[in-house]
Order: C-alpha cells, then structure tokens, then sequence
C-alpha cells in the first residue's frame, strides 16, 4: 500500500517550480505524487520521471476527457477514435512518467449532459474505447482506473455499481475504477458497504473530505473507510484529492468558492497523519 498526493492543489501541469512541493511531500512521508496529465507532450513527463526515480518517489497519473470532439460515448466514430487517442496520450505520459496507474474520468467530457442517465448504446461504445485503451495500456505495464465522478459533475458513470458493473464487462486484467470519498459520499448509501461490494473491480483509491479541504476535519467516517479498504486486502494506492483556490480556472471548474483551509501544509500533513495512523490502526 502506498500513500500519496495529488498534485492539483497547486498546480494543472507540474514543472521543475514545483519540485520543492514535491520534496516536502517526500518529507512528510508520502511515497508518491499523482501528476496531472492536462497538458505538455511525453517528452517532458520522461524529464519529470527521471527526476522522480532518482529521488526514490512513485508516481500515478491522472487526467480527463477534454471534450472538444473526444467522446468515448458519442455515437460519432471520429469522436470516438478522437477519445481513445486521448486516453492513448494519458497512458503514454504515466508510462513515460514511470507511474503505474493513469487515472481519471476519461469517460465522457465533464460537466456535459443527456438530461437522462446513461443508455445501453453509450455503455456499449464506452466498454469498446476502454477495453482497447486496456489493452494499450497493458503493453507498457500501466493500469488504467476509471473515476465515477458525482451527478452534478457527469451522468455516465455515479456509483459504484455502475463502475464495477463496467469493469466487468471491459473484462481486462488491468482495467479498474477508481473509489473516491468525495463522490460517494455523494452518490452511495454507504461509502463503506460499497468497499467489499466490489473491491475486485477498484484499483485506486482517492481520499478526499466532503468539502474537498483537509481530510479528517469534515465528517466523512475515514477510519471506517480504512478499515474496510484493509479488511478487503487492498494494497494499492490510497491518495489524498483536495483542492484550493491557488489555480482560479481549477476553482472555478471544481467549484472551490470560498478558503477551505488556511495553509497547504494543512492539508498534506493532517492528510498524512490521518492515512498513517488510521490505516496502522485498521
């Protein structure tokens, strides 16, 4: 099991500016980063992995789908085709990057809606774009999770069971989803129960408060969280997702409206703290 950070509370695209950040996460005592995949070419993310490698810190990425004519359910085969190209680009930056896992929504675009909830045709054209980017991605060692995100963020894919449901149906050895706290605690009844339901199907794992600041200081049951995780046998990444006001277009789209929290150090080390010891007591 490693613990680790996601970039995004300072920044979209993560440089050499932002390796003091880094360092003190290395610090803290996380065993690795996640770096956003939202811009840039493999070029730069090899630079980035060397530097990661040579200092001992594991990494995964993340990214979304864009839109802009890349759809994996449209029933528009170029949007498709755009799609999977799309998340070709995330898996070829996470394995230039020496990362193991490319996460993210890389479903549908954000924030884009039917006004009704998912049809078996759009299913249909989803489990073929991602069991052929699976199948991509196996080639160069690199699991691919795929995020429900909440119902005011996308409609194809909410809950759990809906996740698990089409991992199943990709049916690829390296194909998961991806829990995340802040959505389920959203979308589930229990994000707890969901954990055995379906550990099988997940291969990531986000933690992150109910209003996206400092995990442990909302109300979200994250000791439950850990030990159901252990209970189940996980031993993969466990990585904290907040957000912040620092990057104005990132606040705007995750809908960051006020200070969650007075310092980043507050959220890296009270997040830390929070995994160590709640994850020893599990």
């Amino acid at each position: 099991m490693k613990l680790g950070f996601n970039m995004l509370l300072w920044a979209t695209h993560v440089t050499d500016a932002h390796w003091p950040i880094i360092e003190k996460l290395r610090a803290t005592g996380y065993d690795g980063v996640e770096i956003p995949l939202f811009e840039g070419d493999v070029g730069h993310y090899e630079k980035l992995g060397r530097r990661l490698a040579a200092a001992g810190i594991f990494c995964s990425g993340i990214g979304v789908m864009p839109g802009g004519g890349k759809n994996a359910l449209s029933p528009d085969k170029a949007e498709r085709d755009a799609a999977l190209a799309h998340i070709k680009w995330l898996i070829d930056c996470t394995a230039a990057l020496g990362g193991d896992i490319a996460a993210g929504p890389f479903h549908q675009p954000l924030g884009e809606f039917s006004g009704a909830g998912p049809t078996a045709d759009e299913i249909a054209r989803c489990v073929e774009v991602h069991k052929a980017a699976a199948q991509y991605a196996a080639r160069q060692g690199i699991t691919l999770s795929v995020e429900p995100l909440n119902r005011f963020e996308c409609y194809f894919l909410n809950t759990a069971g809906q996740a698990a449901e089409l991992v199943k149906r990709v049916d690829e050895p390296n194909y998961g989803y991806l829990y995340d706290t802040f959505h389920f605690n959203i979308e589930e009844n229990s994000i707890i129960d969901v954990i055995p339901a379906t550990i099988g199907q997940i291969s990531h794992v986000h933690i992150s408060e109910n209003n996206r600041g400092v995990p442990g200081a909302g109300h979200i049951d994250f000791q439950s969280v850990f030990k159901a995780l252990k209970s189940s046998g996980w031993d993969g990444w466990m990585t904290i997702e907040a957000f912040g006001s620092a990057l104005p277009d990132l606040a705007a789209a995750t809908k960051i409206w006020r200070p969650l929290f007075a310092r980043p150090e507050d959220v890296y080390e009270k997040g830390f703290a929070l995994m160590r010891s709640g994850w020893d007591r599990a």
